[in-house]
């Protein structure tokens, strides 16, 4: 991470002055923003949701999400931004920070390693996914992703390619060791301003190419079916508990709120930032990204008479380049798509292996370049060995750890750290108080909602 005056941007950065490391603040309002949707819509949008919707009965798992996010978007993600700020730091010293004030420093630092192991996991399953992304990327512009006849052949590529370790992996061995590559190469020139300028062509790319998609799938013979089921509510579907664990915790990893991301996010932020609106602007995004993605991917599996039903890990390698590859100047989008999608995706990875990387900087005692080799080695190893099971990687993640990480940073801040000194965070850079309503619900409802989806997850037997 490039090195700026702490001063100069007005912060007062506290623990991270011991390893001479310094946090470098977002230059715009608006930056920070993107910064922060380009890490909730990743791939936790583009990929996972779309899928989610077919699984869990299309409008029956639109219902709880909404829910889930509105409930999320306005407790968790700016509780996590706020605590982010007010620390300067990833989840171990925020935690310890905290734990302090009760003479527990040490535990604080140790269950804020929970958030960083997770972290590290989300940042290997997400490995899996950049990798075959690249590969598809780089397949546009020598015509290999397009070269499929049908969606069967689309469908068997996809299936080749995402085999389990030992099958056919060697393959994307390349790919996944680029995509980690290039990730170090990112976080070592500085995270804040790379992931900044990023996002800056990034988002309205994104949106942009996805409208053009929503538009051309809609006159598309079939897709009318696709609409029907995303829209229509299944009472057995809704009635399943398993529709609203998976609900919640898909809004849990779409928002990137477990203890880890949203908080390292709001470590960069400036305390003349509104955090209840930049989180309030960051769910809505996020929501429409997600719909987009949902919009484009399930229609276009509906023009092909598949199961709206069967979503899997392959819909978006599957169902989509089908779809591009009969538009015009089908070459050309598809080029444009995976590099947004991949850059979309790239800002997930960076976010994520930021703090497992800090972690091993501090906690070893070795520089930067170092322990990004370290944890680079780790994501190459065990994201090739996880490559057959990677869906069911993510809906572990996604169901126990982020809800355990959310609910541990929700205990941290709401239940340790006391009312006076939430208030005091949240309103930093605020013109008018934010509502008092606000401490209640989330000592109240958030947290123990984190518990209770852990709670249920387990008796329900989670994912299978």
């Amino acid at each position: 991470m490039s090195e700026k005056s702490i001063e100069s941007n007005g912060m007062n950065n506290g623990s991270n002055r011991k390893n001479g490391n310094v946090r470098e603040s977002f230059n715009s309002q608006w930056g920070f923003i993107l910064a922060c949707i380009g890490s909730a819509v990743g791939m936790g949008n583009i990929w996972m949701f779309s899928t989610r919707v077919s699984l869990y009965g299309g409008g029956a798992f639109l219902i709880p999400y909404i829910i889930f996010v509105v409930l999320i978007g306005a407790t968790g993600v700016i509780g996590e931004m706020s605590l982010g700020r007010a620390a300067r730091s990833g989840p171990i010293d925020a935690f310890g920070m905290i734990c302090e004030k009760k003479g527990k420093r040490k535990l604080g630092e140790a269950l804020g390693m929970i958030p960083v192991l997770g972290s590290l996991a989300m940042a290997i399953g997400y490995t899996v996914v950049m990798g075959w992304i690249l590969k598809y990327a780089a397949g546009t512009f020598t015509g290999a992703t397009l070269a499929p006849d049908s969606v069967e052949d689309f469908g068997g590529r996809f299936g080749s390619m995402a085999s389990a370790f030992g099958n056919n992996v060697m393959g994307n061995v390349p790919w996944h060791v680029l995509v980690i590559a290039i990730t170090v190469i990112v976080l070592l020139i500085g995270a804040a301003t790379q992931i900044e300028k990023a996002n800056k062509i990034l988002m309205p790319v994104f949106f942009v190419l996805f409208v053009i998609l929503g538009i051309y799938v809609f006159f598309q013979p079939g897709a009318a079916d696709g609409y029907h089921y995303i829209f229509r509510v299944d009472k057995t579907a809704l009635m399943n508990p398993k529709t609203w664990i998976f609900a919640l915790g898909q809004a849990f990893f779409s928002l990137s709120v477990a203890g880890n991301g949203t908080l390292i996010y709001g470590s960069y932020l400036s305390d003349e930032e509104d955090i209840p609106a930049s989180a309030a602007r960051v769910a809505l995004f996020d929501t429409i990204a997600a719909m987009l993605a949902a919009l484009v991917i399930i229609p276009a599996m509906a023009t092909t008479g598949a199961q709206l039903n069967q979503g899997g890990p392959g819909l978006l390698f599957v169902y989509l380049p089908n779809l591009i590859k009969s538009m015009p100047g089908s070459t050309l989008i598809a080029m444009i798509f995976f590099v947004a999608v991949l850059f979309a995706g790239m800002t997930s990875l960076i976010n994520l292996y930021e703090a497992p990387i800090a972690t091993v900087q501090e906690k070893l005692h070795v520089g930067r370049k170092a322990a990004c080799l370290i944890i680079a080695a780790i994501g190459v190893v065990v994201s090739l060995m996880i490559q057959g099971i990677v869906s069911g990687w993510m809906d572990l993640l996604s169901i126990y750890i982020c809800p355990l990480g959310a609910g541990l940073a929700g205990i941290m801040f709401f239940w340790i750290a006391g009312k006076k000194y939430v208030e005091v965070q949240v309103n930093k850079g605020r013109k008018n108080k934010f509502t008092e309503l606000y401490f209640p619900i989330c000592k109240y409802i958030y947290v123990p909602v984190c518990i209770l989806v852990l709670v249920l997850g387990i008796a329900l037997g989670g994912i299978g």
